[in-house]
């Protein structure tokens, strides 16, 4: 896990925060309902750059992030 990653705030009923690391090609979902970060792996940054530009990121979420990526759930422990 990065020692850095710049937390972006987002408007979503479903996401409280994105983050990037474009040299591990790691996302970064913090999820409104659960507090919990989940890091997706293997993402290319255009996808990171078209989910951040959605007009709904939980639909963009739905369809081109779950089940297309693999992913780790941090829980709590993750610090921005």
């Amino acid at each position: 896990m990065p020692n850095k990653i710049t937390r972006i705030p987002v408007d979503s009923s479903m996401v409280t925060a994105l983050g990037y690391d474009p040299a591990e090609e790691s996302l970064y979902v913090e999820f409104s309902n659960t507090g919990y970060i989940y890091e997706y792996h293997e993402v290319e940054p255009e996808i990171f750059e078209e989910l951040q530009n959605a007009s709904s990121i939980g639909s963009y979420m739905h369809n081109n992030i779950f089940d297309c990526y693999g992913y780790s759930n941090h829980k709590r422990k993750f610090r921005w």
